[in-house]
């Protein structure tokens, strides 16, 4: 798949702080983004700037900034639940040489706590994998808005399966 070039960092940024695009996406504020998963406490959406296909954000609902200090033990347990659910409809549809899962992000820009579920495609060279395979730096995969709709399309109903269908 084809690659272009990233947002502009800087610009990135500052819309990040402007307003907590997490927020709004949970808000049903920003319909750029494909939701592949919500319920009550979480939402799951398809990464609009993906460096791999099927790289989804997952997130609790609710604006917290801290992975493990924000949450009680349960919270964060129930949320990783979520995050396993997912990791594994993505893993089923794209069937990657691994996930990557983990939690990025600053009070710099993107406060709102997320984690990357991030699939690695097989026979991508080990020089591309892990942090690399994540980093704007040879671009972003240049998928339309249609073609992350059919991914998405087939990514909920095997989220759904394991997690039941949200609300």
């Amino acid at each position: 798949m084809s690659r272009r070039p990233p947002p502009e960092l800087e610009g990135y940024a500052e819309r990040a702080r402007e307003r907590c695009f997490i927020c709004a996406i949970a808000a049903g504020e920003d319909k750029r983004h494909h939701v592949v998963y919500e319920d009550e406490g979480a939402i799951a959406f398809l990464n609009r700037f993906p460096t791999l296909a099927g790289y989804t954000i997952v997130a609790p609902r609710e604006h917290r900034e801290q992975v493990t200090g924000d949450f009680s033990t349960d919270e964060y347990v129930t949320l990783q639940r979520v995050v396993y659910g997912v990791a594994e409809g993505v893993r089923a549809v794209l069937e990657p040489e691994r996930i990557y899962i983990l939690s990025l992000g600053s009070q710099a820009a993107n406060a709102h706590v997320h984690w990357h579920v991030a699939p690695l495609p097989p026979g991508v060279p080990f020089g591309e994998q892990q942090l690399e395979a994540l980093s704007w730096e040879r671009g972003i995969l240049d998928m339309s808005d249609a073609e992350m709709g059919v991914l998405a399309d087939r990514l909920r109903p095997e989220i759904a399966a394991r997690l039941g269908p949200g609300p």
